[in-house]
């Protein structure tokens, strides 16, 4: 048998990060995702002026709230990366507290609608405009300069917890009158967690189906109590858990897992396809039930067929079962999901097209699938569109033994779970017991700048299926951040601001963006100032511990190619496999103005050889972390050689070095 906890539960832990900052008096919430959407949460609270201190541990995430509400008076952009849950609730909680602030996040969130949460919004009187496309972030919203938000009775025509969160947080943070019907049951966290912290919230925990929730401010003081919890057990992450252990045929027995109505619809759908699932209860935590499961599983599971009020209670599982489905004996059909078209990514669609290029036969419709389960190896590349759903449900199907999936994006799971290739591998067969084919190895490649470093590594990366981590991007945040606000000609001021700075590397398709003050710099990170600056500021001592924190970080959590100029020295000095890239400066020259797409003299090569040199006598000579080449590194002259045969080179030196 196979035991395990998994991280804390996603859903809940978003709406501790925002709410327990809410409360008048102090919080501790224990064990929260340690995921990238939550750590969103934590951190936009941050911007809005809560005093939350966060910390990490083995359980993840501990955040201690002083109390006393928000106090921004900024304007901030608060950057919610890949969340539609920490946008979403957001909205409710700037709008209830009539704070200004612009919600944006990454392309993919940005690609998602907004227009279900903001209009019951805005019929309440919350001043919220669309900054771009219509009914897609970013959003502004404007504070009230008098009055206070109106009632609100809003009948959704789908169930949606975040839609009901936002309006109840309006409601709560305005003091208005608000009530909200749903046709189907959906998870009722924000409800559970407001009552325990003596918000007269009016809701039936025990119902099966559609009904009401309702918040009256009539005879409330007001006052939100601290939140003190331990976040049980995400049921979403142990699905994906569960679905290795049907298809590995290991038991496997999960403790202390959230048990929420409206969260657990999967387990009825797992014993349709014939497992066996015990439920055994353990104490409350704030509100919400817990169970440990233990999962039997079957000799061969059956098809199943899912829609109408089962839907919203499977919807995050919905890829997991897919994959579960293409392995069933029988035809398997999934209706009325059309929202999962509107997720990370399209799901349906992405799930329909991945399956059919593996061999299995599946039929997509406007609101689901048809999947007819088949036996034999599967062989195939999974493009993920940086869906951690999508990428976790095919590492489930690779996990099994007879298939060999080449998943382009690992490192996205980490938006909800941390560790999932890791724990993902004791159900793979023939797997040794603590021992992890999936984690802890690191290639690194260092070397002068145009020397190719950055472009070779992401190569290598997908090829290997690795994650691609560019140490460079966060000492370009930090100088592309000082610039903005005029500091970068003063190294202590830097120094003494960048400890308490909020950047870091967030994952996006094929590797990891970076993200400073609730901003995403993109091309400006480029620019030609921040060039000018970079190696400047990159040799601060306070800089570059800020870097190497977060690029441990992605180290210990993912198979990683990282580049940059002392990775093999000072980041990673244990590595793998120790890279170091060199060509001729002329030839760098030439590289680097192509990259510029325009065309360029010899004068402009000579100038930029010049620029380069002085470049490299800089980043030798500085006193913290010189370039330089590592004694067990393997130097590789690029001049003469094509980008293809760089990165063929490489490989083999992996290769052997894996071996």
């Amino acid at each position: 048998m196979i035991r395990v906890r998994v991280p804390g539960d996603k859903s809940i832990s978003h709406r501790a990060a925002l709410i327990a900052p809410l409360a008048s008096s102090a919080s501790v919430v224990r064990g929260l995702s340690d995921g990238a959407d939550v750590r969103a949460s934590v951190r936009a609270m941050q911007r809005l002026g809560a005093a939350v201190e966060c910390a990490e541990d083995e359980r993840g995430l501990t955040i201690r709230c002083a109390g006393g509400g928000l106090a921004s008076g900024s304007d901030p952009r608060l950057d919610c990366g890949n969340s539609g849950t920490t946008a979403r609730l957001l909205a409710g909680i700037l709008a209830g507290a009539g704070i200004a602030a612009v919600l944006d996040g990454d392309p993919s969130l940005r690609g998602r609608p907004m227009r279900r949460v903001i209009y019951p919004l805005q019929a309440m009187g919350a001043r919220i405009e669309y900054e771009g496309e219509p009914e897609r972030l970013p959003v502004r919203l404007r504070g009230r300069a008098t009055g206070t938000l109106r009632t609100l009775r809003h009948r959704g025509r789908v169930a949606s917890a975040q839609v009901k969160s936002a309006v109840l947080l309006a409601g709560v943070l305005a003091r208005v009158r608000v009530e909200v019907s749903e046709p189907a049951l959906s998870r009722d966290h924000t409800e559970r967690m407001l009552a325990g912290m003596g918000v007269p919230v009016a809701f039936d925990p025990g119902r099966t189906g559609g009904g009401e929730v309702s918040f009256d401010p009539a005879g409330w003081e007001g006052g939100l109590r601290g939140l003190r919890m331990t976040v049980p057990g995400d049921p979403s992450s142990a699905a994906f858990l569960m679905g290795a252990s049907l298809l590995g045929g290991r038991t496997l027995r999960v403790e202390a897992v959230a048990a929420n109505p409206g969260r657990i619809g999967f387990l009825s759908v797992l014993e349709e396809m014939g497992a066996r699932v015990d439920r055994d209860p353990e104490p409350a935590q704030a509100g919400e039930p817990l169970e440990t499961w233990t999962v039997h599983p079957p000799d061969g599971l059956r098809a199943f067929s899912i829609g109408g009020d089962r839907i919203p209670g499977v919807i995050d599982e919905i890829p997991l079962l897919a994959v579960l489905a293409a392995r069933a004996r029988g035809r398997s059909e999934i209706r009325d999901a059309a929202e999962l078209r509107v997720k990370e990514s399209d799901r349906l669609a992405v799930l329909a097209r991945t399956l059919e290029a593996l061999g299995v036969v599946v039929e997509e419709r406007p609101d689901g699938l048809t999947i007819q389960g088949r036996a034999g190896r599967l062989r195939g590349d999974v493009e993920t569109r940086g869906d951690h759903r999508i990428a976790m449900a095919f590492g489930v199907l690779d996990a099994a033994g007879d298939a060999d999936l080449r998943i382009d994006d690992r490192a996205c799971a980490d938006v909800s779970y941390p560790g999932f290739w890791e724990a993902i591998d004791p159900f793979r067969r023939g797997a040794r017991p603590g021992r992890s084919s999936r984690t802890g190895r690191v290639i690194a490649v260092d070397g002068p700048a145009a020397s190719g470093k950055s472009s070779t590594a992401l190569s290598v990366a997908r090829r290997l299926g690795f994650v691609h981590v560019n140490s460079g991007l966060l000492y370009r945040a930090v100088t592309w951040w000082a610039l903005d606000r005029g500091i970068a000609e003063d190294g202590p001021s830097i120094e003494s601001a960048v400890s308490g700075l909020d950047i870091d590397l967030v994952p996006a398709r094929g590797g990891f963006d970076v993200s400073v003050e609730g901003t995403r710099p993109g091309p400006g990170l480029e620019s030609p100032e921040v060039t000018a600056r970079v190696s400047a500021v990159s040799a601060l001592p306070a800089v570059r511990e800020a870097a190497l924190e977060r690029l441990r970080r992605a180290g210990s959590r993912h198979e990683i190619v990282c580049d940059g100029r002392d990775i093999g020295t000072a980041v990673f000095p244990g590595a793998d496999l120790k890279i170091f890239l060199v060509a001729e400066a002329g030839e760098r020259a030439r590289r680097r103005l192509r990259q510029r797409d325009a065309s360029f003299t010899m004068d402009d090569v000579e100038r930029e050889t010049r620029r380069l040199e002085a470049r490299d006598r800089l980043d030798r000579s500085r006193p913290l972390s010189p370039l330089r080449r590592a004694p067990d590194a393997i130097e590789i002259d690029t001049t003469s050689m094509s980008p293809d045969e760089v990165v063929e080179a490489i490989l083999e030196l992996a290769a052997a070095a894996f071996r």
